[in-house]
């Protein structure tokens, strides 16, 4: 079974420190290849077995009625690049993982696409990156509100974990820190000096 890495939350108090852990995956992606085109009886035969998928967006905005019945504990989404993250909050209710494809490491609209459905669409549940997704992106994922990362299958996810501890303080504001540094300095460490004036 495919392994993926999962942020859990040290403590039930909603802190921001979080671990990041390897555990299985036991979602299958739902996609269309070369070999195997993603045909209305592949979407059928998907929507009545018992596994837990993740369904392209495009898949559920013209099968809506089919994927009406199906139970949200095992049913999700992922968006491709060029989904609208806005189309996506229509089916929240009805999905338990919603997951977002990066399909080469170069396109970084994925990025974009998971600070809209945290921040503006309000996704609470689990934001999973998948595709060409590395060790030198996680951190960046994890701060634009992934909190689970299904590593590109020819890397070893014992060595991409290891890129959560990179970093250590970041600058900007994100999902993951609402407050840019010079803001927190100020309400962590007291008043900011201020400039001398001649």
């Amino acid at each position: 079974m495919a392994k993926i890495i999962q942020l859990q939350r040290q403590d039930a108090t909603g802190s921001a420190n979080v671990t990041p852990v390897i555990v299985e995956d036991n979602w299958t992606v739902l996609r269309a290849t070369e070999e195997q085109p993603l045909t209305e009886e592949r979407i059928s035969a998907a929507v009545q077995g018992q596994d837990a998928v993740l369904f392209p967006l495009s898949v559920w905005k013209a099968n809506e009625a089919l994927l009406a019945g199906r139970d949200a504990a095992r049913t999700g989404m992922w968006l491709a690049p060029e989904d609208e993250p806005g189309d996506a909050a229509a089916y929240f209710d009805r999905v338990s993982l919603v997951a977002v494809d990066f399909p080469v490491f170069r396109d970084g609209r994925g990025f974009s696409t998971a600070y809209l459905l945290r921040t503006r669409y309000k996704w609470e549940g689990q934001l999973r990156a998948i595709g060409d997704v590395l060790r030198d992106q996680l951190n960046f994922m994890k701060r634009c509100g992934f909190d689970a990362f299904a590593v590109r299958a020819d890397k070893s996810i014992d060595d991409a974990i290891k890129g959560f501890t990179e970093f250590t303080v970041t600058y900007q504001a994100s999902v993951d820190e609402p407050l840019p540094l010079f803001r927190r300095a100020r309400t962590e460490g007291g008043a900011v000096q201020p400039k001398a004036t001649a």
